[in-house]
């Protein structure tokens, strides 16, 4: 195999991993009818406790991704990713024929669903940390564009799993998608190491900060701004996206006018990361990009808390994608770019930062609604903004 041939293998195997991340990590969510119906028949709580060992495991496994590295290497990590992405899909399409039958009951159902969020944030956090760092590896010089065009084919991933889930369980059955996603893991996991660690892992040209250790207080605390970038971000992201439909609700909008919305926020935020983030650096710097990116979304907050219209929430709630698409791969880019030498590492730091803010933006908006309008509350998370763009400027330094 030529030395072309196996790079495009490993650009393949990297993009081909993020696309399968993104169809089976919206799967529960894709499901909830089904799991709340007969033979499953879960509670609101039993299918909301789903979601807590996958967000668990996803920061943890993130977190441990550079150590793992360091023992097994980058294409170990990979590879355990992958492993338990099978496992978690085989788990769950298992779980439709347990929910079925008589002697299994819905218990052993249940417990199955548990283990495959479980096994599915693990894949998740080995994945994204180990995929960020090939692509990056892969096309240096062009790592932002790598980097975003990774969680741009991630992000699309998830709009289009429930449209294909919906469309195989109206011919078939809602498990086959799993099944085929679980095939596509597995068949990626018997690749031969296109991917490997002599080949990959490093950005070539780049060193660490002249004469600091990698493990010194200084570059902590540059990574931890990184970090804290990316909670807060991934709280106003979770704060978009997982209300919309609800806000839509309360503003009295049809069903389909908060489905719309949603659609186009995930849709404006993958097609202006794939734009923004392949645009030539001469046309658009990705440092002014990145101290943008915070003023826009603050002015899409002040927008979606005064929407009046169906077609007004559509909009809004559009420019809230194309505002929020750029600012995390940006920030995984930087990072990448300030810690060559601990890639894995960083990247598991920032997927972990990235879940647990999703965790928090998804869920502190609901219990604040005891005291205040949800339009209210999306008026005052445009403050949000002012650490962003804080956040930007120290950490997209140099």
């Amino acid at each position: 195999m030529t030395t072309r041939v196996r790079r495009w293998a490993r650009v393949g195997t990297v993009y081909a991993a993020g696309l399968l991340q993104g169809f089976a990590f919206v799967l529960i969510p894709a499901l909830g009818g089904v799991l709340q119906k007969a033979p499953f028949n879960l509670s609101a709580g039993s299918y909301g406790a789903l979601f807590l060992p996958e967000t668990v495991g996803a920061i943890a496994s993130a977190l441990v991704a550079g150590q793992l590295e360091r023992r097994w290497g980058g294409q170990g990590v990979f590879r355990l990713g992958l492993a338990c992405n099978v496992a978690a899909a085989a788990l769950l399409a298992g779980s439709a024929a347990a929910a079925g039958a008589a002697m299994a009951g819905g218990n052993v159902a249940y417990a199955m669903l548990l283990a495959e969020t479980t096994l599915l944030g693990f894949g998740f956090g080995l994945n994204l940390s180990v995929t960020n760092h090939f692509a990056a590896a892969l096309f240096p010089g062009n790592d932002i564009a790598a980097v975003t065009v990774l969680n741009a084919v991630i992000g699309g991933a998830t709009a289009v799993s429930p449209l294909i889930l919906q469309a195989i369980e109206t011919s078939w059955a809602w498990w086959v998608w799993p099944l085929l996603i679980g095939a596509a893991f597995l068949l990626l996991l018997a690749l031969p190491r296109v991917a490997n660690d002599r080949e990959a892992p490093v950005v070539p040209g780049r060193s660490g900060p002249s004469g600091v250790s990698a493990q010194s207080p200084s570059i902590r605390r540059r990574l931890m701004l990184f970090a804290i970038a990316v909670l807060i971000y991934a709280v106003v992201e979770g704060s978009f996206g997982s209300w919309v439909s609800l806000y839509g609700s309360v503003l009295r909008f049809a069903p389909r006018d908060g489905a719309w919305a949603l659609a186009a926020f995930w849709g404006a935020m993958t097609v202006f990361r794939v734009v923004l983030g392949a645009a030539p650096r001469r046309w658009l710097s990705p440092r002014v990009l990145y101290l943008v990116s915070p003023v826009a979304m603050a002015a899409c907050f002040i927008a979606a808390s005064r929407v009046t219209t169906p077609a007004g929430l559509v909009l809004a709630f559009a420019a809230a994608g194309a505002a929020c698409s750029i600012y995390y791969p940006f920030s995984m880019s930087f990072a990448l770019e300030a810690f060559p030498d601990a890639q894995t590492r960083t990247a598991g730091v920032l997927v972990a930062a990235l879940m647990a803010g999703e965790g928090l933006g998804s869920w502190f908006l609901g219990p604040l609604q005891q005291w205040f309008a949800l339009a209210d509350l999306y008026a005052v998370s445009a403050l949000w903004g002012v650490p962003l763009l804080w956040l930007a400027w120290r950490a997209g330094r140099g």
